[in-house]
Order: structure tokens, then C-alpha cells, then sequence
């Protein structure tokens, strides 16, 4: 059986040091439930085509150009020939700029993940590097042309290779300022909190990416079987956000504790906290209070 076809094939060089190596997809959408866009009268296909947003007359495919609005309805038109001429030129080689420590990692740059494998020779120079990455804990910034735009990728040691990540550019990435605009400031503390931290604890796990099913495909998979078969799915019955009156009686329930029972077990350090002060109480209850009267003799 053949094996995987690369993406892409070329070098990666860091110092003096470089070797061949072959990229290949990593994620893919083609296992996924695909669906046709059909005439809802006829049940035929519909076949999408390009239109002359004022004739309304089909253009074909050589007709069709690439333009850049300057003004309300005025384009600059680019070329076929004029934007391959400004697409940069590819030397074939992921050039390591830097060594970073994994921690400083923000994902929320990463774009698309490829398996980078040593290609035919130069299988001790990729080795060395995975294995010093590993060492180390760092992961290596590189840049080149892939896919006729050119890429920074973050590389990293995965398994027996490498895994390069694909980054979005800084001004692709919108800053989280608006998106958190509206959040309140408030502290939550007492029993609210120990009640989510013992939430928390009671789910702690590790990550193991086949416990989680595609809900969405399975469920659309059910649907389409249903239809073949004609019989219908029960309608199922939209979630309810909790109000924020019933937050702590939802925390409780989470927790497996009724309205009227005790609280999650305190820390150590707050137990210690809490016993110190009963202790201070008592003391101080016991300075207040009136000495005995003295006893009489008989006499």
C-alpha cells in the first residue's frame, strides 16, 4: 500500500545544519458528512456559476479576474501573470529563526498542523534536532513559501518527528479587548467558589483526543438514516442558562449535595484558620467573665 503523498517537499536548516524533509497533512475535513445543494422543486443539483453583478450574464472561468477596490465601484485589476510575478520566490527551505521555550506558546496564532518527516537521507541531522528540541522544551520559529504565500510555522518535537504548525500573522489575529468589553468586574468568593474549585477537582483529567465523538456527524449520520428509513428523531428540548439566583443551588446540584447540606469539605489551611479563631474566641470569653463569689463559713 502507498503511503501518504506530501504537501510539500524541501529542507529545514538550522546553523549550518540542514536536511531533507517531506510535510504532510495532518488534520483533514474529507471523513466528514458531505452534502449536495439541490433544487428543492426538481431535486436536481444546482451548479454554481459567476455572475455580472449588473448584466446578471454568466462570466466564464477565463474571463474572471482578480481586482482590489480603491473607491465604491472602482477596481484595480491584477492579472493572473502579475500576481504569480509578486508571490515570493521559494527557495524550498524552512529556515529556523529562533528557538523559543514551549511555554511561551500562544495558540491562539495557530493556523494548520502538518507531520514533518525526514525525507530519503538526512534522517541523523532530523533526529538530532528532534531530540535536542526535546531536551531542551523548546520549540523552533521558522519561515518559508508553502502554498505560494509565505508562512512563519512554529515546529515542534511530536512522537518519532516533528509537527509544523502554520501561524497567522499578527494583524490576522483580532485582539480579545473588544470581545471582553462587557464583562463585569466582580469577585466571586465564599461558597460559590470552594463549590466550583471541588467541581473542579472531582472532573480533573488527562487529554486523550479519541474520548471525544463529533456529536454534530453522528447526529446528522442518525438523521440521515431516519429519513431512509421514514421515521422521525424526537425534537430534543433547548438548554437553559442558569440565573444568576439559582447559581448556587446549580453549583450545589453539580456538587451532589442538596440544598440543605454541608458545604464541601474545607481546605487544611482553612480548617488551621478556623480552629485558630474558635480558640481565640473561647479565651477571650473566658477573661470576661465575673470572678466566683467568695464562700461563707458557718459560724
Amino acid at each position: 500500500m502507498a503511503g501518504p503523498r506530501a504537501n510539500w517537499k524541501g529542507y529545514i536548516k538550522f546553523g549550518e545544519v540542514s536536511c531533507p524533509v517531506a510535510l504532510y497533512t495532518a488534520a483533514s475535513s474529507s471523513e466528514r458528512i458531505a452534502f449536495n445543494t439541490l433544487n428543492r422543486k426538481t431535486g436536481n443539483r444546482v451548479r454554481r456559476e459567476f455572475v455580472d453583478s449588473e448584466t446578471g450574464d454568466p462570466v466564464e472561468r477565463e474571463d474572471q479576474v482578480k481586482g482590489y477596490e480603491i473607491e465604491n465601484g472602482q477596481y484595480i485589476v491584477l492579472e493572473p501573470e502579475e500576481v504569480a510575478a509578486a508571490v515570493p520566490e521559494s527557495n524550498k527551505t524552512l529556515k529556523i529563526e529562533a528557538f523559543i521555550p514551549c511555554s511561551q506558546i500562544d495558540t491562539t496564532y495557530f493556523d494548520k498542523p502538518y507531520y514533518l518527516a525526514p525525507d530519503k537521507m538526512g534522517t541523523d541531522a532530523f533526529l538530532l534536532l528532534r531530540d535536542g528540541m526535546k531536551k531542551e522544551g523548546v520549540a523552533a520559529i521558522a519561515q518559508t513559501v508553502l502554498f505560494r504565500r509565505m508562512r512563519t510555522v512554529l515546529i515542534r518535537a511530536h512522537g518519532k518527528g516533528l509537527i509544523a504548525s502554520t501561524l497567522n500573522f499578527d494583524y490576522e489575529v483580532r485582539s480579545s479587548d473588544k470581545a471582553f468589553d462587557d464583562m463585569p468586574d466582580l469577585k466571586i468568593g465564599g461558597e460559590m467558589l470552594e463549590l466550583a474549585e471541588h467541581i473542579i477537582g472531582t472532573k480533573k483529567g488527562s487529554f486523550d483526543a479519541s474520548t471525544f465523538d463529533d456529536r454534530y456527524e453522528a447526529a446528522v449520520a442518525e438523521l440521515v438514516k431516519a429519513k431512509i428509513e421514514g421515521r422521525a428523531l424526537p425534537k430534543k428540548k433547548a438548554p437553559v442558562a442558569s440565573k444568576p439566583s439559582d447559581l448556587l443551588q446549580a453549583l450545589r446540584e453539580s456538587a451532589g449535595i442538596g440544598a440543605k447540606a454541608t458545604k464541601p469539605k474545607r481546605t487544611a489551611a482553612n480548617a488551621n484558620r478556623g480552629a485558630g479563631r474558635q480558640k481565640a474566641a473561647k479565651a477571650a470569653a473566658k477573661s470576661k467573665q465575673p470572678a466566683a463569689p467568695p464562700t461563707r463559713r458557718a459560724g
